[in-house]
């Protein structure tokens, strides 16, 4: 009985060509495509059908519609859609990271819909590199000699490990042999890299004679890695960064250092755990730092490399730099977000700057304004 209302239900399931012919789809196909809106009515309609064979209540028309035209809502919209950000974590990897400045949104306007002198020089008519737009600025609010931009962090960590150590070992502290989100692990990026990964260490704790021991002549880096996402706490021990550095200088060794997120500022000043700042890392001596752009720095995502010109000049003529090099927009943004370094703005014109700098009594101002107009009443 249930099989044989289950086929005059799907026989009850009208055609196309009568879902066409409703108003509200009819409205779809003024702004989409005839082949796009019929390919969404069939997948709609393949939807319903299965839920009949699975026994479920088929759905009116009306419903369908509906179906249908959420469906083109949630398909056909912008995308990624604005969210508002209530989860208390101003830098949330998985909402977009870092809003960008009004400034950098007029700057993106404007180089989208045009051409630009991306790799042109107008002075000598002739190809010039896409880095020049930006190097300068981010070698003065750095303080590195030179440096490169890429399309992420971990393109930058990809680029430098296969650059410098393909083919040979490097020395990574086993505390620091770490997941950081997306299944993305830092073994897995060594072993794409061709380098062989030599762990030294232990989970908690870490000694500079732990590098010392395990370095051979095969050893291609030291490789640092910021755990930004998790802390190790208690019974714990790192050597410093500067210990490191000069033991790789010692051994003529390069020394890698993925500050992760990168900053430019100070986080403990606004009573946060403190991060290592982009300066403190070069400061120690290393010999390529590299970063995010789209996390404390507050830019659009791409992965800043710093480091000596000749390193910097070895990584730029390796295969890998054009295949994993910054696009048009995103440089755009990357330039306009370090003009407010420049300008010495990045508290009062970078979004999560200002929410961080922002201090408590004017946050309890806005609480209470909030509450205000919700209806709430007394003072929280």
């Amino acid at each position: 009985m249930l099989k044989i209302v289950a086929m005059n239900d799907l026989k009850n399931i009208p055609s196309i060509d009568r879902i066409l012919k409703e108003p509200a789809i009819k409205k779809l196909l003024e702004y989409y495509s005839h082949d796009s809106v019929v390919k969404l009515v069939q997948q709609n309609v393949n939807e319903l059908r299965n839920e009949i064979k699975r026994g479920k209540k088929p759905s009116s028309l009306k419903k369908l519609i509906s179906n249908i035209e959420l469906s083109a809502e949630e398909k056909w919209l912008v995308q990624p859609s604005p969210v508002i950000n209530a989860s208390g974590v101003i830098l949330h990897t998985n909402l977009g990271r870092s809003p960008i400045s009004d400034e950098s949104i007029k700057a993106i306007v404007s180089s989208a819909g045009t051409y630009t002198d991306l790799e042109y020089d107008p002075q000598s008519g002739k190809r010039s590199n896409r880095q020049k737009h930006v190097q300068d600025l981010i070698n003065q609010v750095t303080g590195s000699d030179s440096s490169l931009v890429v399309n992420n962090n971990a393109a930058a960590a990809l680029l430098c490990l296969t650059a410098l150590a393909k083919g040979r070992e490097v020395i990574v502290s086993k505390g620091e042999s770490v997941e950081i989100g997306g299944n993305f692990r830092i073994p897995d990026l060594l072993n794409q890299s061709g380098a062989t990964l030599i762990e030294v260490g232990t989970t908690n704790r870490t000694y500079l004679s732990d590098y010392q021991e395990s370095i051979t002549e095969n050893t291609g880096a030291i490789l640092i890695v910021h755990t930004s996402n998790f802390r190790k706490i208690g019974f714990t021990h790192n050597p410093p960064v500067k210990e490191l550095a000069d033991l790789g200088h010692h051994h003529n060794i390069p020394v890698l250092n993925d500050l992760g997120s990168g900053t430019l500022i100070d986080t403990g000043k606004f009573g946060l755990n403190s991060e290592p700042t982009v300066q403190e890392s070069l400061g120690d001596g290393v010999d390529l730092t590299f970063f995010s752009g789209d996390k404390l720095l507050g830019g659009p995502q791409s992965g800043i490399i710093l480091g000596s010109q000749i390193l910097i000049d070895k990584l730029s003529k390796h295969p890998l730099a054009r295949a994993l090099r910054i696009d048009k927009l995103n440089l755009t943004v990357l330039h306009s977000t370090l003009l407010h370094y420049i300008s010495n703005e990045p508290l009062k014109k970078i979004p999560i700057w200002a929410m961080i700098s922002t201090d408590l009594p004017e946050i309890k101002r806005r609480t209470n304004t909030w509450l205000k107009n919700w209806g709430v009443k007394g003072e929280n």
